[in-house]
């Protein structure tokens, strides 16, 4: 429970279903002296949860995760841009905080599942095993952020809002008296605090400040740029070029610390490869190559591609039907069958046309 209205909606639709529910808040990582700016754990979301828990006549506790929350998640934004990638850090922080340190806690309380907020589905199969499917509001979907997710975790999942939309979950909130039903959503990610991502950079990892040139796909040198961490795919502003027409962020050339822009009539690249696949069935849905969508950021549309597994499922390479411009490592390149999430990977390379 995060003190928003979609945990405080999804605990409220469990205890109606006639679940015995605990209410857990995380208390993640802050920069010191800016706890209070943290929207995920402020003093007044952990009130809010409060409320609602009480209103519901739940058990609430708040569970410490400052220390491996840094460890886990925010080592880990530093590393992807000291690589010249662009981080996700909320795919790591599902993956190993939500959903492995919140699940093993939950798991010694007694409980048999653990329920978020998130706006997507499951179905469960024959075999017993578990789809991950679209939420009902595609405005609102979040499979791509949990495409990380394996069958062990899974199994031990429920989402109750992800088959509502967003409207229907804050009318639900309001009828049922809960205190968070206009409360906005949070954007951006929690350990910046409102903060833009750079500064947080520039205050922590001051190595990272390595300038270099700024060049066009063909080669050509067009201005300085302060760092490869500094900037990010498809970015405009704050290059501070000088060149006749708009830019923008096309790639990043680690090896020769390279920022590359081009005109906004770029083409692009046709192909993305992608490794540390995580098929949600745990298996490549085929030995060859399907017809598929794949979407390269979290608020993305799914474009068609032909994906091809490779390395025995552990990679796979997506070959768009139209070549796509903002393909940026470090990000996930999540495959979806219509509804269906079939699994995602890390994007490590963007390439040229087969």
């Amino acid at each position: 429970m995060s003190g928003g209205v979609d945990s405080s909606v999804a605990a409220a639709l469990l205890v109606r279903q006639g679940y015995r529910v605990i209410g857990v808040m995380l208390r993640l990582w802050s920069e010191p002296g800016k706890e209070h700016e943290n929207r995920c754990c402020t003093v007044e979301s952990m009130v809010l949860a409060q409320q609602v828990a009480q209103k519901l006549g739940i058990p609430f506790y708040v569970y410490d995760v400052r220390e491996v929350f840094y460890r886990t998640v925010v080592q880990a934004f530093f590393e992807g841009y000291a690589r010249g990638w662009t981080p996700n850090p909320c795919l790591v922080c599902n993956e190993r905080i939500r959903w492995g340190v919140l699940l093993d806690y939950a798991r010694t309380l007694g409980a048999d599942y653990l329920a978020t907020g998130h706006y997507a589905r499951l179905r469960r199969l024959e075999d017993g095993r578990v789809q991950l499917l679209r939420g009902v509001d595609r405005a609102k979907d979040q499979s791509y952020v949990l495409s990380v997710l394996k069958q062990a975790q899974l199994q031990h999942t429920l989402l109750p809002v992800g088959e509502y939309t967003k409207e229907q979950v804050r009318r639900m909130a309001e009828e049922w008296g809960l205190p968070v039903a206009q409360r906005r959503d949070s954007q951006d990610l929690c350990f910046l605090a409102g903060e833009d991502y750079r500064d947080f950079l520039a205050r922590h990892r001051p190595d990272l400040e390595r300038p270099g040139p700024i060049l066009t796909p063909e080669g050509r040198m067009v201005g300085l740029h302060r760092g490869l961490a500094f900037y990010t795919i498809g970015q405009r502003r704050g290059l501070g070029l000088r060149v006749g027409k708009p830019m923008y962020v096309v790639a990043k050339d680690v090896e020769r610390n390279a920022l590359i822009v081009a005109p906004k009539e770029y083409r692009g690249k046709r192909a993305l490869l992608a490794r540390d696949v995580n098929w949600i069935l745990e298996e490549p849905p085929s030995q060859g190559p399907l017809q598929a969508e794949v979407q390269i950021r979290y608020r993305a549309k799914a474009v068609p591609a032909t994906v091809e597994p490779r390395e025995e499922g552990r990679a796979f390479r997506a070959v768009f039907d139209q070549p796509v411009w903002d393909i940026t490592p470090g990000q996930r390149a999540v495959v979806y069958q219509g509804e269906v999430c079939l699994g995602g990977g890390t994007i490590v390379a963007a390439e040229d046309e087969p």
